[in-house]
């Protein structure tokens, strides 16, 4: 045998042990998830789901009960602060329902979400339901995932390269104006939700949306503005909705944002795919609560109808797990995590700011 046929055997014997260890990773999540079956963590936490929403019930009654008492008083801003508040935590609820963590049936959780999400905060859950289930699908998947889609803000270089007319100029801007764009974060949710329910098309509980919306609007706006002038009710409804939006933003914009994006075509397995794009933020039962469990970020998209209490549990089994198989698990804390994305956001402006086009090849459409 010549020296030049040595290395042969020694790749070809690398190439099946690679292999063997992809294919290993890839079939582990089934023992995973037998793990986290025989811990019990898929089991139903209702009791705690009823309890949390009982308690803010009271605090929405109480909110309301003192913006009524308070009267015509710059205080109301602080009522306005609150209700911001309270609607992204029943929000957090809406969002849990229809992964079909609080009740044993399908049924049961779609309407116990409708009421949340349509009839206390004011956003279609057929809407939410729709889009939600797309990017569980392909987390950070270009193309599939309508969470990266280019909008007011560009996730992907491509996407702000592209950007055109004002979108293009908030686009180079973007690290500086991305938190500040969460203030209308809020407003931008409620009208995409309207315009769907009128848009033509199949949208299941379309009329019982339409009416819990009309109805939630009309008796929060006739409130607001009896209660006050003019001027304080649209300051009052300025403050509740920037409040919305940007706690809305900083607890759904680390769960991906400035995590690896995945080109359109890849085919990635099911672990990776879910663990690799996702981020957890650190911080225990606080960042639990201020978060409505998307702090475990990757245990939620591995295990989507786990509910909120179970979730630091299968934390560690999942660590274990990605360790064992070397997939990168991340997990910043919260200060660390919205740095992150505000860089990631920033360096995806700069591409926009420094790209170069060259009008010749424009002009053929090459530009």
């Amino acid at each position: 045998m010549s020296a030049t046929d040595a290395p042969a055997p020694v790749r070809s014997n690398r190439a099946v042990a690679a292999r063997a260890e992809w294919e290993r990773r890839t079939n582990s999540f089934t023992e995973l998830a037998q793990q986290v079956r025989t811990a019990g963590l898929n089991a139903r936490t209702t009791g705690f789901y009823l309890t949390l929403f009982g308690v803010l019930v009271a605090a929405l009654a109480g909110a309301l009960t003192g913006l009524v008492l308070l009267g015509d008083s710059w205080f109301q801003l602080l009522i306005a602060v609150a209700l911001g508040i309270l609607f992204t935590q029943f929000a957090f609820l809406g969002h849990e329902a229809s992964h079909r963590q609080i009740f044993a049936t399908g049924p049961a959780n779609d309407r116990f979400g409708r009421l949340l999400a349509t009839g206390f905060v004011g956003i279609s859950y057929a809407w939410w339901m729709t889009k939600h289930t797309r990017h569980h699908g392909n987390p950070n998947q270009i193309g599939r995932d309508p969470d990266i889609a280019p909008g007011w803000v560009s996730f992907t270089e491509d996407d702000a390269v592209h950007a055109t007319g004002f979108n293009a100029w908030i686009t180079r801007r973007q690290g500086w104006l991305f938190y500040p764009l969460m203030l209308l974060l809020g407003l931008d949710l409620h009208q995409a939700s309207i315009r769907r329910l009128f848009r033509p098309g199949r949208l299941e509980g379309r009329a019982l949306e339409l009416t819990l919306i009309s109805v939630r609007f009309a008796l929060y706006l006739a409130l607001v503005f009896w209660v006050m002038p003019v001027g304080l009710a649209f300051a009052f409804l300025g403050v509740q909705l920037g409040v919305f939006g940007l706690y809305m933003g900083i607890s759904f914009a680390p769960n991906h944002i400035g995590m690896p994006i995945v080109p359109h075509g890849a085919k990635l397995d099911f672990l990776d795919k879910q663990v690799m794009t996702s981020r957890n933020v650190s911080g225990g039962w606080w960042a639990t609560a201020l978060m409505g469990g998307l702090n475990y970020q990757i245990e939620h998209h591995l295990f989507p109808g786990m509910p909120r209490p179970h979730l630091h549990q299968a934390r560690v089994l999942v660590r274990q797990h990605c360790a064992r198989y070397r997939v990168p698990y991340v997990e910043n804390d919260l200060a660390a995590a919205l740095t992150i994305v505000v860089r990631y956001i920033n360096d995806v402006g700069w591409a926009a700011r420094h790209s170069f086009s060259c009008p010749a090849a424009a002009s053929m459409g090459r530009g």
